[in-house]
């Protein structure tokens, strides 16, 4: 949850022009939420900070004075007329910003909290496995670089780490904060470039990206097999490529037949690299 005690310093609080900020959505899930409009309408201060992008659309707001400053994230929702108004009525400061600086400044200052908050996972990631997954992602993908690629339920940062080392960014969520906290305390996931969401709604969360990547996406049955349909089906949607392990043939299938269905392309492969992860891979690539 957000630090709503007390403010902190980092990235955020530089682009605002503040000694501190704290935000008014508890998590970094709550940024789409507009409720929070309303509670950052209700915060103290006299003076404002109005944050606009390349665009000049608005993508932040805070409230206050000295060094208590409460601010709202609205890169992912709109800011209201009376949030405007309010802010035109202040001693306020317009301050421009990109977007993907202030995304990165956001994201940090959550995982900054979740860091403290959680206790980290149990190291669950067997150093040999980076190599298979890098000799994985080349065989597919071979010298992409220089480009984002979305690390779907990226757990405690394996698929990020390989992506890094390979020059490609990523981009990391997951909804398991206690492997969150590891990768990020292992450095192998970037504060600035990784979410704590439902992967059911990435698509609120992040725009198109050329790649994407879901590394044992987890056991499929019966039972789960709408969310997994509908975690799978996003990821793709949001990306010209994606390359997805699983542990059986049968979990392969389903991602084909739930790709193929809405016009992919799709390739099924069984991976000898690694003899316990990865075992099935589906490359899935737009017409």
């Amino acid at each position: 949850m957000g630090d709503l005690g007390s403010g902190r310093t980092g990235m955020a609080s530089e682009v605002l022009g503040t000694p501190s900020v704290r935000f008014v959505e508890p998590a970094f899930s709550d940024i789409i939420d507009e409720q929070y409009n309303d509670a950052l309408l209700a915060s103290n201060g006299s003076e404002g900070r109005l944050l606009i992008d390349e665009n000049e659309d608005v993508i932040g707001l805070a409230f206050g004075e000295g060094a208590t400053w409460d601010a709202g994230a609205l890169h992912l929702r709109k800011a209201n007329r009376t949030l405007i108004e309010r802010f035109e009525a202040t001693d306020g400061e317009i301050y421009e910003e990109n977007r993907e600086i202030w995304a990165g400044a956001v994201n940090e200052y959550y995982n900054l909290d979740l860091i403290e908050s959680q206790v980290p996972a149990i190291e669950d990631m067997n150093p040999d496995r980076v190599g298979m997954v890098e000799d994985l992602i080349a065989g597919f993908w071979g010298d992409l670089k220089d480009c984002t690629c979305l690390d779907c339920c990226c757990g405690s940062g394996v698929g990020s780490l390989v992506l890094q080392r390979r020059g490609i960014t990523p981009l990391a969520y997951d909804n398991d904060p206690n492997l969150l906290a590891l990768g990020l305390t292992r450095g192998r996931l970037d504060p600035k470039r990784t979410m704590w969401i439902d992967a059911t709604m990435a698509s609120r969360y992040t725009g198109n990206v050329p790649a994407g990547l879901g590394l044992m996406i987890g056991e499929i049955n019966a039972f789960n097999a709408p969310m997994w349909e509908q975690i799978v089906w996003e990821l793709v949607s949001l990306t010209d490529m994606a390359l997805f392990s699983v542990g059986k043939e049968e979990e392969a299938r389903l991602v084909q037949q739930w790709t193929s269905q809405r016009g992919r392309s799709v390739e099924v492969i069984e991976n000898q690299r690694d003899p316990i992860y990865d075992r099935w891979i589906c490359s899935v690539t737009r017409d």
